[in-house]
């Protein structure tokens, strides 16, 4: 795929995957400690009916290569939602995905993603269809070529690494991080852009 990229610099490769950021559970990690000094992480307790211990977001690791094979270009386009992912949102994001590589002059996003259900249920998949029609007679947008992965097999979705060295960044030793400063170092450790969160309208059910 990586090669077939290379050879259309109009095409995409987006790896996709989405991931919860607790505000409670510390990630593993070393550290550098002098003498006998040793850096604990405190793991918090939510509260009773605490809100939003953690929080969802999708994330796309785009790599195109705008002028040579030797000159790729690596991104994250990040969208936290309000709640958790479903087909609704994930059609969303895809949308949200599309138009943004289509301002950078792509035509085509080959999208690399595993079995979850919000990824291959009907209404996903109705909708790359309708989305592929649309942009085929309409003669602009940018095609999606869904390619997913085997199952259980996340070590191939090289956005996975990108998650673990993330949570490592925003950990906060000695405190819980409120929401807004959690997404805020999220979007900081994985040089992004801050978004606005994907949401249902009041009418869908």
């Amino acid at each position: 795929m990586i090669q077939l990229v290379s050879r259309h610099p109009d095409w995409a490769i987006g790896f996709e995957d989405e991931c919860w950021w607790s505000r409670f559970k510390q990630p593993s990690l070393s550290s550098w400690v002098v003498g006998d000094q040793v850096m604990h992480l405190i793991e918090r307790l939510p509260k009773p009916k605490e809100q939003q211990k953690a929080l969802a977001c999708y994330g796309l690791l785009v790599r195109h290569c705008p002028q040579t094979e030797n000159d790729w270009h690596e991104e994250i386009m990040l969208r936290f939602v309000d709640d958790r992912p479903i087909s609704v949102l994930t059609t969303q994001y895809l949308e949200w995905c599309c138009e943004k590589l289509q301002s950078k002059g792509k035509r085509v996003l080959i999208l690399v993603w595993d079995n979850a259900s919000w990824h291959i249920s009907k209404y996903v998949r109705n909708w790359v269809r309708e989305h592929n029609r649309k942009v085929t007679t309409l003669g602009q947008g940018v095609r999606i070529w869904v390619c997913p992965l085997p199952t259980k097999s996340p070590w191939l979705n090289p956005i996975e690494p990108k998650w673990v060295h993330g949570k490592r960044r925003v950990v906060e030793p000695g405190r819980k991080l409120s929401p807004v400063e959690l997404e805020e170092r999220v979007y900081n450790a994985l040089d992004c852009s801050s978004e606005p969160h994907l949401t249902l309208s009041n009418n869908v059910v």
